[in-house]
């Protein structure tokens, strides 16, 4: 019975962490290392198969040589140190085989991450793969068509993640935002790309989709939805997001009876963007204490109440925030006490875009 590859293995150990992101503490993270040992590993397997002039159980009238099994290295990358299962050639020395990417002493890929997380963050095409690689080594490390095949795999598993349907998600939280980025260096503006997280009837965090588009557009929020319902997610019991009309009015139209929950930390700096600075202390702990030590909606809006007749007279347009999204603000306190102070805010998400804001920098966008 023929032995599975070592990136079969990586593979479908990548598609099972796909399958559970919400379960990680840090799923960019984990999802990251996985992908940079998929990637690395595919690539060395397909060089030592471009030596050979075969893929593996193939036969040709001519043969250079034969595999010898394989080599377990551990290589530091900006994801983390990963375990590679590095193909080794039969007579190699005799033979002039050495790894272009994975050399004797080689243990940082450092321009290989910049491949890795070039290819899962902005699908860079095969020269911009090739030339950093090549400015890096100083020397060709690989060909086109094996990056090529890396970068097409890279994307197809990607395309596969955001058709796969939703059905199995007990959903009951739906967190929507937004992250800019720039796809090259010289883009203006930065593009934006929609995200939706979800949390479980079990409490479990699911990242449901992502798809370009404008935070304030409602016919891409609107397109959004209806991607994920398409896709089989249920509706959810509350949506929580920023104050965008766009994406609200989206919001109201594919999910009528969900509450909407106004994200207090985004509300809380509009709030104080229209205050003096002396104030923000006392502005904000009177803020969090509406929330925090009410039992339900009326007695926050007690709390938000008292702060708006203190102010008032001297910052209107401070307080016209919060009248604004007065029950919007007080939703939360409708569901269960435990869940509160996670489900008014949008840091799920936030946790996730300073991840990957950290991983893009990495890469000198």
């Amino acid at each position: 019975m023929a032995r599975v590859a070592p990136s079969e293995r990586f593979r479908m150990e990548l598609d099972e962490a796909l399958a559970g992101v919400g379960q990680e503490q840090d799923p960019v993270e984990a999802i990251g290392r996985l992908g940079a040992r998929l990637i690395l590993q595919q690539a060395l397997e397909n060089e030592v198969s471009e030596f050979l002039g075969r893929g593996r159980y193939e036969r040709t009238e001519e043969t250079v040589s034969h595999r010898n099994g394989y080599e377990s290295r551990t290589v530091k990358t900006t994801a983390g140190p990963v375990e590679l299962e590095r193909p080794r050639v039969r007579d190699a020395s005799k033979l002039g085989f050495v790894s272009r990417i994975l050399g004797k002493h080689v243990t940082h890929t450092y321009a290989l991450e910049s491949l890795v997380i070039s290819s899962f963050l902005r699908g860079l095409s095969t020269r911009d793969v090739e030339a950093v690689l090549e400015d890096t080594f100083d020397q060709p490390v690989s060909s086109r068509s094996t990056v090529s095949r890396i970068l097409e795999d890279t994307r197809e598993r990607y395309r596969r993640w955001c058709r796969r349907r939703l059905d199995e998600h007990d959903l009951v939280y739906l967190f929507l935002d937004a992250i800019y980025l720039k796809l090259h260096p010289e883009d203006t503006p930065a593009e934006g790309v929609l995200v939706a997280w979800g949390v479980t009837l079990e409490g479990r965090k699911v990242l449901l989709g992502l798809q370009l588009g404008s935070r304030e557009s409602y016919e891409n929020w609107l397109a959004f939805g209806r991607d994920l319902i398409a896709r089989g997610m249920n509706p959810p019991g509350l949506v929580c997001a920023d104050g965008a009309p766009g994406l609200w009015t989206a919001v109201r139209e594919l999910w009528p009876h969900a509450d909407e929950q106004r994200c207090t930390v985004h509300a809380l700096r509009n709030v104080t963007a229209k205050l003096p600075d002396r104030h923000h202390v006392e502005v904000k702990a009177r803020w969090w204490k509406a929330f925090d030590e009410a039992a339900s909606p009326a007695e926050a809006r007690r709390g938000l109440e008292a702060i708006i007749a203190d102010y008032r007279s001297a910052y209107p347009s401070a307080m016209a925030v919060i009248e604004r999204d007065f029950d919007a603000l007080v939703a939360h306190l409708r569901w269960p006490s435990e869940h509160r102070k996670r489900i008014r805010t949008t840091n799920l998400l936030e946790r996730t875009f300073v991840e990957v804001r950290r991983r893009t920098k990495v890469i000198g966008r």
